[in-house]
């Protein structure tokens, strides 16, 4: 479970991108199953074509990444790291108190989000799901009978209305089950938002339910699945969900942080590295994992998008640069790691960023690095 006040991507406290505006960049709010052969050769995604999301003109700096960074340590982050990729071009930078080690382990925190959404889309396209089934028809029992229902998509969007896990006890391990009681069977919890334009809320517990989803539907663990679909056929050979209790990390790890607990599973609960993180989010982007239809998922806008952190119907999160740059992917912190992985929609460029803040660094403070890590980048 992942930890409210250390993790400012978690349940409670989500890195807030929101100050993106105020330090110069624009947000938008507009509105292993066997993959479909040829789908791996569209390099859009989504079988629709649309223009570049970068200036081509417009090198590789890597003078602008490394500076970055910053000079660390600065009272915002101890360590950080940075890899780009992309058709543009390759760089891995580090600054600070981290392993230089490209293939260094860190604790991805949400990003897993996207993996979750992405097995969950492969049951869709397999016709064990659809957007619009209700999680009270496939976890019978989970939810209250009284409760209206909540949909799978509404789970990807964050658009369930669910209320917050009020009687969370930080630092406890909860299982996924019981997880979510701290929100069903909680009088402070409330009752969850209704209504046909949902206000598009983040929130770790649509995860939660969405990797019960996964593991009723198909009979095997999460675990299994994720492996299955997207860790071996990848082969991303340093990507793995730890079990519950486990808090050992791989001996190249990113920094020497304190173990991570409790346990966060299908909502933030993943290791891997930043070459991993590459090829799972360019393989996801370019369409090799998911056929034309749930793959156009990823890219659609609902009207009802956060403003300031908005998420796709499939749950991707999405920005527009100041310059007129839209980057796709996820943010996510867990266990002393603050991270992202983004990249433009035809994959010119993809960043993977993990720092390590500095003790009482502000939100804001690391917003900030983010947002300069981010437009170096792109």
């Amino acid at each position: 479970m992942t930890k409210p006040a250390k993790s400012s991507n978690s349940l409670f406290s989500a890195a807030r991108w929101t100050a993106l505006a105020a330090a110069g960049a624009v947000l938008l709010s507009v509105g292993a199953g066997a993959v479909p052969a040829g789908a791996a050769e569209r390099a859009d995604g989504a079988g629709a074509p649309y223009a570049a999301t970068i200036n081509p003109r417009t090198p590789l700096d890597a003078a602008a990444l490394q500076k970055a960074l910053g000079t660390l340590p600065d009272g915002v982050a101890s360590g950080a790291m940075a890899r780009v990729g992309g058709r543009d071009g390759k760089w891995t930078g580090t600054a600070g108190a981290v392993s230089a080690d490209p293939a260094a382990s860190f604790r991805i925190g949400s990003i897993t989000k996207l993996f979750t959404s992405t097995i969950t889309l492969q049951l869709i396209a397999e016709g064990r799901l659809s957007m619009d089934t209700p999680v009270q028809e496939v976890l019978p029992g989970t939810l209250p009978a009284h409760w209206a229902p909540i949909t799978v998509e509404q789970l990807l969007s964050h658009t369930s209305g669910l209320p917050r896990p009020a009687c969370y006890e930080k630092g406890r391990s909860y299982t996924p089950a019981e997880f979510v009681k701290t929100m069903t069977e909680c009088p402070e919890a409330g009752e969850p938002a209704t209504g046909k334009q949902i206000r598009q809320v983040y929130m770790g517990s649509n995860y939660f339910l969405l990797g019960m989803v996964i593991e009723k539907v198909t009979g095997r663990t999460y675990t299994e699945e994720l492996n299955r679909r997207i860790v071996r056929p990848l082969g991303l050979r340093h990507t793995h969900l730890p079990a519950a209790g486990d808090t050992s990390m791989p001996a190249r790890t990113l920094a020497d942080l304190p173990p991570a607990d409790p346990w966060a599973w299908a909502e933030g609960g993943m290791v891997s590295n930043a070459p991993d993180l590459e090829r799972f989010l360019t393989a996801l982007l370019r369409g090799r994992l998911l056929p034309p239809a749930q793959q156009q998922l990823l890219f659609e806008k609902p009207a009802n998008a956060d403003a300031k952190r908005p998420f796709s119907r499939a749950g991707v999160q999405y920005f527009t640069l100041s310059d007129g740059t839209e980057i796709w992917g996820k943010t996510g912190s867990y266990g002393g790691y603050t991270n992202g992985l983004f990249a433009t929609r035809d994959q010119r460029r993809v960043l993977t960023y993990s720092l390590v803040p500095w003790p009482g660094a502000t939100e804001e403070q690391l917003t900030d690095r983010q947002l300069q890590i981010a437009g170096a980048a792109f």
